[in-house]
C-alpha cells in the first residue's frame, strides 16, 4: 500500500487524546487543532485511539471514525499511526484492514493481558493478526507489575513478519532489553519507550527510535530526546525536569492523566474542553489545583525557551 512508503518514528509520537464536548459525545472539531499543534511541535508521528485517547470507553465505529478524521487532518503532512486494540486477533485485524482503508501509514496494537497467556499463545495472537497486516506495525507492551515479551519472542517474530518493526515498551530499568532486542533483531526491531516519556533522558543514549507520550508537553519531550541522543544531556536537563513532575503524577491512574492532560493542552490553547468520558475519576479542588500548578511550570519553561504556547496558532 502506498502509505507504507517512507515510514519512519525518529522522535516522539504523541498519543492523541479524544476531545469530549460536554454531553460527552466526541468534538470531532476539535481533533484538526491537535494534530497541527503535534505537528507545529515537532512531532514525529501521531497515534490514536489509545490507552491515553480513552480506546476503552469508544465504540469500535467511534474508533475507526477518530482514525479517519485524524487522517484527514494529518493531509498527508505528519504519520498517522492507527491504534487497534482487541482481545482476539480477528477483531484486531479486522480494525487494522479498516484503518488501513482510512489512509493509515501504521499500524499499532496492544499485547493482550486482560488474562495471563502464555508467550506461545502470544505469538499466535500477532502471527495472525500480522499475517493480515502489510502496513509496519508496532507492538505495545503494557503489563505492570508482570513480565513483558521476551527478546527471543520479538526476534522470532521479526523473523516471520518483518513488517513487525518497532517494540513499544512501559517498564522500569529496560536499557539493557532495548540494546538487547535491537541487537537480536539487527534494528530490524527498534524500541519505543512509552509511559509518559519517565525513563527517556536515560534511554535516549540506548538508540531508541523515540518516545509515545501525552500530546500536551510533546515539542520539550521531542528537545529532551533530540539533545540527549546527541549526548547533551545536561541541556535537556532543564526541559526534563520541567515536565517529569506532571508525568510522574499524572501516571498515579490513567484516569488521572486524562485531565492533566486534557488541562495541559486547555492552558495551551489546544483544546476548548476537558471533558473526561464517564466512568471518570472526579478530581477534587487539591488534585486540581496541583495539576494546574505542575502544569504552569510546563508554560512557564515554554516562556523561558521562548517557545509558542500553540506553535500551530
Amino acid at each position: 500500500m502506498t502509505q507504507t512508503a517512507g515510514f519512519a518514528i525518529d522522535g516522539v509520537v504523541p498519543v492523541i487524546p479524544t476531545p469530549f464536548r460536554e454531553n460527552e459525545e466526541i468534538a470531532w472539531e476539535s481533533l484538526a487543532p491537535m494534530i497541527a499543534f503535534a505537528r507545529a511541535a515537532g512531532a514525529s508521528a501521531v497515534c490514536l485511539p489509545a490507552y491515553a485517547s480513552e480506546f476503552y470507553k469508544l465504540s469500535e465505529q467511534e474508533r475507526l471514525r477518530l482514525i479517519d478524521h485524524a487522517v484527514r487532518a494529518a493531509a498527508g503532512q505528519i504519520p498517522v499511526v492507527a491504534q487497534v486494540n482487541a482481545p482476539s486477533p480477528g477483531l484486531a485485524l479486522n480494525m487494522a484492514k479498516a484503518a488501513a482503508d482510512c489512509g493509515a501509514n501504521a499500524i499499532a496494537t496492544a499485547v493482550p493481558r486482560l488474562f495471563a497467556i502464555p508467550e506461545d499463545d502470544l505469538f499466535d495472537y500477532f502471527d495472525r493478526l500480522l499475517a493480515g497486516v502489510k502496513l509496519p506495525v508496532i507492538i505495545q507492551d503494557f503489563n505492570p507489575g508482570g513480565a513483558t515479551v521476551s527478546v527471543e519472542f520479538v526476534e522470532r517474530l521479526h523473523r516471520a513478519h518483518p513488517h513487525f518493526q518497532y517494540l513499544k515498551l512501559e517498564e522500569a530499568m529496560m536499557a539493557a532489553k532495548a540494546i538487547r532486542v535491537r541487537e537480536a533483531t539487527a534494528d530490524g526491531v527498534k524500541v519505543l519507550e512509552g509511559w509518559g516519556g519517565m525513563y527517556l533522558l536515560d534511554l535516549a543514549p540506548t538508540g531508541i527510535a523515540g518516545v509515545v507520550p501525552g500530546l500536551g508537553p510533546v515539542d520539550l519531550l521531542d528537545r529532551v530526546f533530540r539533545l540527549a541522543k546527541a549526548g547533551q544531556r545536561e541541556q535537556a536537563c532543564p526541559a526534563f525536569e520541567a515536565v517529569l513532575p506532571q508525568i510522574v503524577y499524572s501516571l498515579q491512574s490513567l484516569e488521572l492523566y486524562h485531565h492533566a492532560e486534557k488541562r495541559l493542552l486547555q492552558a495551551r490553547g489546544v483544546l476548548d474542553t476537558v471533558v473526561v468520558r464517564r466512568p471518570r475519576m472526579t478530581l477534587s479542588d487539591h488534585e486540581a489545583a496541583h495539576i494546574d500548578f505542575i502544569n504552569r511550570r510546563i508554560l512557564d519553561l515554554l516562556d523561558e525557551f521562548g517557545l509558542p504556547r500553540n506553535p500551530a496558532a
